[in-house]
């Protein structure tokens, strides 16, 4: 017998199932989350939800400023959803720190109502890099359609940036103390950033305004870690089969999860030290050993580890080139181009990265990790790859990455496949004129790809380095690689 997720279920016997320990009729909303995604309820409300034991004021409303895919999956279910923790074992865990959703498409004056409701004391976002509407610099697009939009139309939000000033503005108008505002998106320096982008949309509307906000609003930065596949059908009929709940977006993650929020007392944020996060005031360490070790590894397992064949982490994980291959990275390459910040132990945080990679619970697909390569790949290998020239360490793993990354690009041209990276067809077009032969191809990628600055571009013993490591992985299996990335991609 299967049961629907409903507030009377939590008052019924669940064996197996971690209830929420505290009242959901004694919860206030405290918090407006942008973004309620799979991430945020695997993450963020997590916290929240140990946190409501203690202090019932930091009930969650979500902002959906797209979709309104969760709002629709979670209003009958009164917000309440399942979180699957997997690994040598899987717990269920039903999450009620989620009070409701607001979809701005249909309900854009309550969704800015709430962040300027006297409860609201924090706002967080899980926005992904694009939401925050930035230009190559890291300061804000004007440029951008919807900037451009929400400084004409300022009660008339599109942009998540608007939403805040707008938010804002509501509350300064009441003669309301404002909230915290706390990106949790993966983002450099991603507080300030925000900072800067709500004081730059605010002064294109209301110059008075921005000086408001640049003198009251707290915008501390954070880092966030936790694997969090997408929800599939075959989640869904796990958590019915195995739990007894009927759940239209059950959700799961590792067990492993990180939190590092900084330091900034006038925010007068939630305890979120009482419930396992770390208050620090060098979050940018924290996010930089994140970045350069597991976020660093993720890429390069994924580009090596599809150079061979393989279609999971789990599973490259399970092959015992990609293993060594990993482990060696880590150990000669990228933990020594990176600082420990006070309390992080170096070798026992790359420890738990091989760990968490071989989570044969854990469905991670290659395809989803090398996505954006683009994107990723400067900041989470060149900067550490120019480190290492600099300091004349080790460099033929990070190289045998890139390598594999070219042969990434290569096995969706030849399968026809659109590339997931937002430079797709100059890629393609790369790819398409690529011969197969290491020395050319490395010089072609490196010199025209757009990734390497000149001095990296001109560098011939990376060259080398990538071309060895090219024709190797080639030899071995790019015919097989091929066509289960051709598959993937379907």
């Amino acid at each position: 017998m299967t049961r629907s997720l409903r507030n009377a279920l939590l008052a019924t016997e669940l064996p197996g199932i971690q209830r929420p320990a505290y009242d959901r009729a004694k919860v206030t909303p405290g918090i407006v989350h942008i973004g309620p995604g799979a991430f945020h309820r695997a993450h963020q409300a997590v916290y929240v939800d140990d946190l409501l034991a203690q202090d019932p004021r930091w009930g969650i409303t979500g902002i959906s400023l797209r979709s309104p895919d969760v709002a629709e999956a979670l209003t009958p279910q009164a917000g309440l959803y399942t979180l699957l923790l997997t690994g040598e074992e899987t717990r269920a865990r039903i999450i009620g720190s989620i009070a409701g959703v607001i979809v701005t498409r249909s309900a854009q004056a309550q969704a800015i109502q709430r962040l300027a409701a006297p409860e609201t004391g924090l706002i967080t976002l899980t926005i992904t890099e694009k939401g925050y509407c930035l230009d190559e610099v890291g300061a804000l697009d004007t440029e951008h359609a919807d900037i451009r939009h929400d400084a004409t139309h300022p009660h008339q939000p599109r942009s998540a940036i608007g939403y805040l000033v707008a938010g804002l503005a509501a509350r300064r108008a009441q003669g309301l103390a404002p909230p915290a505002i706390l990106s949790c998106d993966n983002l450099p320096e991603n507080g300030a950033r925000l900072r800067g982008a709500v004081l730059q949309l605010a002064s294109l509307t209301d110059p008075d305004l921005a000086r408001w906000i640049e003198g009251e609003v707290c915008f501390p930065g954070s880092m966030v870690d936790s694997i969090t596949p997408a929800t599939s059908p075959a989640l869904r009929e796990q958590v019915r089969t195995q739990f007894g709940l009927e759940d239209s977006w059950p959700i799961q993650r590792e067990p492993f999860t990180a939190w590092v929020i900084e330091d900034m007392p006038r925010a007068a944020l939630p305890d979120f030290a009482s419930v396992g996060a770390t208050i620090t005031s060098d979050v940018a360490a924290y996010a930089t050993a994140k970045l350069r070790l597991l976020n660093g590894a993720h890429s390069a397992l994924a580009y090596y580890g599809a150079a061979l064949g393989e279609t999971t982490v789990a599973g490259a994980m399970r092959n015992a080139r990609v293993e060594r291959y990993v482990t060696t990275l880590l150990r000669d390459e990228l933990a020594p181009a990176v600082k420990a910040p006070p309390g992080l132990d170096l070798a026992e945080y790359c420890a738990t990265i091989l760990q968490r990679f071989g989570n044969p619970a854990i469905e991670y697909t290659l395809v989803q990790i090398g996505s954006d390569g683009s994107q990723k790949i400067p900041i989470r290998l060149l900067a550490t790859l120019n480190d290492n020239l600099a300091a004349g360490r080790p460099i033929a793993g990070i190289a045998a990455a890139l390598a594999g990354w070219i042969i990434f690009v290569r096995q969706f041209a030849k399968a026809g496949r659109a590339l997931p990276d937002p430079s797709a067809a100059h890629l393609a077009a790369l790819a398409n004129a690529a011969t197969g032969r290491g020395d050319e191809d490395a010089r072609l990628f490196m010199e025209h790809s757009g990734l390497f600055a000149p001095e990296l571009a001109a560098h011939s013993g990376l060259r080398d380095a990538i071309a060895q490591a090219y024709d190797e992985l080639i030899k071995t299996t790019e015919k097989t690689a091929g066509r289960r990335i051709g598959q993937d991609a379907a």
